[in-house]
């Protein structure tokens, strides 16, 4: 084991090799074993994976997609979300200095992510108080800043902010995820949902680079139904693939965590 934090890559699959998603988890799982065991050191696991839909411990049974699309449930938290083709998808399997700073792994998560969005002419790609991953502000009616989390106090989005009642699904395709961008609401540009075992990581985040957004439409994502989803393509407006934000996301997790820890890192591939 090296004396120096650096979290090794392991790029299991990508494009037409894209890892399903339940040989990933398994991946998973070994790695973590691994992990725990100290006979690897931390591992940054990147991939895409074929379409799914993947529910979260806190997804609601109404968050589902509603023609009875296949949906496997896990074992992380956050609710309900898609991955496939043209997102990047991340598993870190990091040991925590504090077996339980779920909280501190979630923020380094985001913080990587947006150090990734600004390198790609992203800058404005942010947090939101009370929802994690990373977001693009829609046009605000009031919104306060609390040292770089925004308070969303009141944005555009669906007819009724806040109600546990609306479906977007059934409010016309204006209304749907994937349009958010043209009705300048708020929307979600990277999902973040993470399980600790034994004091070491385990599932992680999905940013969306060129993926087809409409895949979003069948589900309520992440449970928020004021608000939508994005790309960085959509948002840059030119194409930006998953090779492109990959190393980027790896090099940027890397220096989060070790600033965290006060240890200098090298990444590994």
């Amino acid at each position: 084991m090296s004396d120096e934090r650096g979290i090794s890559v392991l790029r299991a699959g990508f494009g037409a090799e894209a890892v399903p998603y339940l040989a990933a988890w398994d991946l998973q799982r070994e790695v973590h074993a691994r992990r725990v065991a100290d006979e690897i050191d931390d591992t940054l696991i990147l991939l895409e994976h074929p379409p799914v839909f993947t529910a979260g411990r806190r997804s609601a049974p109404e968050e589902r997609p509603t023609d009875g699309t296949p949906v496997i449930d896990v074992d992380r938290g956050g609710r309900i979300t898609f991955h496939g083709p043209g997102q990047l998808v991340g598993y870190p399997i990091l040991r925590l200095p504090e077996a339980m700073d779920v909280v501190g792994h979630v923020r380094r998560l985001e913080e990587a992510l947006l150090r990734t969005c600004a390198d790609l002419g992203l800058p404005q790609a942010t947090r939101i108080h009370g929802r994690s991953g990373v977001w693009i502000l829609g046009d605000e009616i009031e919104r306060q800043d609390l040292g770089g989390l925004n308070l969303r106090l009141k944005t555009v989005g669906a007819p009724v902010d806040d109600d546990e009642e609306f479906d977007p699904r059934l409010a016309g395709p204006e209304y749907a995820p994937s349009n958010a961008g043209q009705r300048k609401a708020d929307r979600k540009l990277a999902q973040i949902g993470v399980r600790v075992a034994k004091g070491v990581t385990m599932h992680g985040f999905s940013m969306n680079c060129d993926v087809d957004l409409a895949w979003f439409d069948k589900i309520i994502p992440c449970g928020i139904r004021n608000a939508g989803v994005t790309s960085l393509s959509a948002e840059l407006g030119r194409d930006i693939t998953v090779e492109e934000v990959a190393p980027l996301v790896a090099e940027h997790l890397d220096d989060v965590v070790s600033e965290a820890y006060g240890l200098v890192g090298a990444g590994k591939e």
